[in-house]
């Protein structure tokens, strides 16, 4: 049995732009995966099942759609441990779907090309794609087109699941986007971020990030009252996020926040 992390991600910035014709927006976001992750187990079957998670949909999916492309029977047996929160902006779903593709793609006779898996992946969700790379990326167009960065990795980070969040629906998130306007000075904010990621040569240079366009919370200002050199929403949260340099104020900012919610202590990670 193939068995592999899937960890979560942040979004270290996320500039979200005007409408595309497709429907979708146009965006650009700084993509770095953490040390909290899943597990997956992939192995071939008589069948396709997958257990250990009963609300999964995307494992199923992208395996169904990987037997397709490949012009086979979906004939694995899956298993997903969980770890990181459901639904919290931290790319678990994707994560899982994106390490069981790659996992069950290596049992295939001829196993698609790279680029056939990231084509696959692109279909079933913006994030999907970046699981399949390595170290931080520039996520632009939908999200799916990825450039790696070198960006620092000798931070702290403090995680914090409000208590009794709940996340809208994406579409929920983008539609006040739009109705606020957000898109308005797209370009100017684009730019802040080439500019920032240009400058960046140690972890306290993340502070210069543009922040999250489509969400917030006051639980960012905490985290920074705390010692954190960068707070902000990953995704369209409702999971923050707080970067600190050390681990003792790390430390000390989780256990502070542990009245807010769950609070989780990692550290970047350049694989999954």
């Amino acid at each position: 049995m193939n068995r592999a992390p899937a960890t979560a991600k942040l979004n270290l910035a996320l500039v979200v732009g005007p409408r595309r014709d497709d429907g979708r927006h146009e965006l650009a976001t700084v993509l770095q995966r953490i040390d909290l992750a899943d597990r997956i187990a992939v192995e071939p079957a008589r069948e396709l099942s997958v257990k250990g998670f009963a609300e999964d949909t995307l494992v199923r999916g992208a395996l169904q759609e990987l037997a397709a492309a490949a012009g086979a029977e979906p004939r694995w047996a899956a298993r997903i441990w969980k770890e990181i929160p459901v639904a919290a902006g931290l790319g678990g779903g994707s994560s899982d779907a994106a390490t069981a593709l790659r996992l069950a793609n290596e049992t295939l006779p001829e196993p698609l090309s790279a680029e056939a898996l990231h084509e696959l992946a692109a279909g079933l969700g913006a994030d999907v794609p970046f699981f399949l790379t390595t170290g931080p990326q520039l996520g632009e167009g939908t999200g799916t087109d990825l450039t790696q960065l070198d960006l620092p990795q000798d931070y702290w980070v403090v995680l914090v699941l409000p208590r009794d969040a709940s996340k809208e629906s994406t579409a929920s998130v983008y539609e006040a986007f739009d109705e606020r306007g957000g898109e308005q000075g797209y370009a100017e904010r684009r730019a802040r971020l080439d500019e920032s990621l240009a400058a960046i040569s140690r972890a306290s240079d993340l502070a210069a990030l543009p922040p999250n366009d489509l969400a917030s919370s006051p639980l960012a200002k905490e985290l920074r009252a705390l010692g954190a050199f960068r707070a902000e929403v990953s995704g369209a949260g409702p999971a923050v996020y707080g970067l600190f340099q050390h681990r003792e104020p790390a430390a000390l900012a989780e256990r502070a926040l542990r009245r807010e919610g769950r609070t989780w202590l990692t550290v970047p990670t350049w694989y999954g």
